[in-house]
């Protein structure tokens, strides 16, 4: 077993085993997160596949292995899978130990979200001939305009702030291993070159998205299902 599916297991080891927690009772949204990480998995995986090809980064075979599937080390797809486990507990868990506050001036959120979606695009733009750069910071638009349009309220809603900060901190610490071993290599054509410790800037963005739009899909798939009395 390489050491790269050994940190994707680590990572979802201690959420699976407290899934069954009687306060947070995990184990009870397992269908609403199992339909909710399809389509935000497939759409990373994808974007993961085509980017791999052209050379954005790739993976180092002394830590993720030498076995591939569509240019990806097992490693790799055992990611998409874990990570939203992970997180998506994480959120339940908040949610089950802490009062929920909501900021109520929901249209000075949506004002802040909308000049930081302008600079977002800006930046894009300005750093078009970084691929990796312009793909970070277009996923994190897209979450941020997807949650503006359909479900502003989770931008001033203390569990999701929590969310996210809780998330961010896991994110450094198995992004910190993954970059510093390295696992994963990065063409420096592709990024800016600014990076918080081994980790570059643009995973940061990465990350934002990808945890931005598992709690999109999340809360609206839970919302359907409610609706349709499944929960």
């Amino acid at each position: 077993m390489n050491t790269y599916v050994v940190i994707t297991l680590a990572i979802i080891a201690g959420p699976f085993l407290l899934s069954f927690d009687k306060r947070v009772g995990f184990h009870r949204h397992w269908l609403q997160l199992g339909i909710s990480m399809v389509p935000v998995s497939a759409t990373y995986l994808l974007w993961d596949v085509l980017v791999t090809e052209q050379g954005h980064w790739s993976f180092n075979p002394t830590y993720a292995g030498s076995w591939k599937l569509f240019g990806l080390p097992l490693g790799e797809w055992l990611f998409f899978l874990v990570v939203p486990y992970a997180c998506i507990f994480i959120l339940e868990v908040v949610r089950a130990y802490f009062p929920k506050r909501t900021y109520s001036d929901i249209g000075r959120v949506r004002t802040y979200a909308g000049v930081l979606l302008v600079l977002l695009f800006a930046t894009g733009y300005l750093f078009r001939d970084q691929s990796y750069t312009l793909l970070a910071l277009l996923a994190t638009s897209v979450w941020l305009a997807l949650t503006l349009i359909a479900q502003p309220g989770l931008l001033g809603d203390s569990h999701s702030l929590w969310f996210f900060l809780l998330s961010i901190i896991a994110f450094l610490v198995v992004n910190g291993i993954l970059t510093g071993l390295p696992v994963v290599l990065y063409n420096p054509e592709a990024i800016w070159g600014v990076r918080i410790a081994s980790i570059p800037l643009e995973d940061l963005f990465y990350n934002i998205s990808l945890l931005g739009l598992y709690l999109f899909s999340y809360e609206t798939v839970g919302n359907l299902l409610r609706r349709k009395g499944t929960r």
